[in-house]
């Protein structure tokens, strides 16, 4: 029986949130599956994605084929590179210590970049709110400032009227 490894959809209409399963290749895109390893919701950024690697990893030993789209998310949560590993070690290229370094520090280093792309988004985010704030300041300065000339127009004349009264006297 092939197996595919695949996303299938659920969410509602506009909201799409998927399952990744191992499901057999004849089966319907939402039908049938064999296994669940895991969840993806592209709805936030960054994307959530919560996959079981060693299934996913196992699923891929025993000759299941990933869509492209859950090749992708594979490769990013690591299962491509884990099971690329495996297969050194089953080799006899690495040890499974050396394969274990490796994929913790490629874990690691996917780590920081996905907290640098979330510390950027929420920069920007606070960037974009206090220079909406400043341009409501200075919107806001201006109307009052548009205003107030009129009064003190009217606040001269009558000064001035008051000093002409206190000179003909």
């Amino acid at each position: 029986m092939p197996v595919k490894i695949r996303l299938q959809r659920h969410g509602k209409k506009g909201k799409p949130f998927y399952w990744i399963v191992a499901a057999d290749a004849r089966a319907k895109r939402d039908g049938k599956f064999l296994e669940k390893l895991g969840t993806y919701n592209p709805n936030v950024n960054p994307a959530i994605i919560d996959l079981n690697v060693d299934g996913a990893v196992q699923w891929l030993q025993n000759g299941a084929q990933p869509t492209d789209t859950a090749r992708a998310i594979l490769s990013y949560k690591g299962a491509m590179l884990k099971n690329h590993l495996a297969g050194g070690v089953t080799k006899g290229a690495l040890t499974e210590e050396q394969a274990e370094a490796k994929f913790n520090a490629w874990l690691e280093e996917k780590a920081t970049k996905i907290q640098a792309k979330a510390d950027g988004l929420s920069e920007a985010k606070a960037k974009a709110k206090a220079e909406a704030l400043a341009a409501e300041t200075a919107v806001n300065e201006a109307r009052i400032a548009a205003a107030n000339p009129v009064e003190e127009t009217e606040t001269e004349d009558a000064e001035v009227e008051a000093t002409a009264s206190n000179e003909e006297e």
